[in-house]
């Protein structure tokens, strides 16, 4: 299965006041995401990946440092295959 990250829109305003290295993190896990999938980022141990308890149950999170987390959640959308069989050109 085909990943794609998308950062909140909260984030997405809040990212250039973040520390670069933290940035540079998390970009880092974003392209492992998305090349490997997230089983296979999960299994690296940096990350510390686990599950969260609360008000936050049902999303995960990963460490970036000692006092950064990223948290996240798997969304899973319906998608639908076309499948493009041949292209011709047609005669008139």
């Amino acid at each position: 299965m085909k990943y794609q990250v998308f950062l909140s829109e909260k984030l997405s305003k809040k990212i250039s006041k973040l520390p670069a290295y933290i940035v540079a993190k998390l970009l880092n896990w974003i392209e492992m995401v998305e090349l490997l999938g997230l089983e296979e980022t999960r299994k690296q141990p940096g990350y510390h990946d686990e599950p969260l308890k609360g008000d936050w149950f049902g999303y995960r999170s990963i460490r970036l440092n000692r006092s950064y987390r990223a948290i996240y959640k798997m969304e899973e959308l319906e998608i639908r295959l076309v499948r493009v069989v041949e292209v011709t050109k047609h005669e008139y």
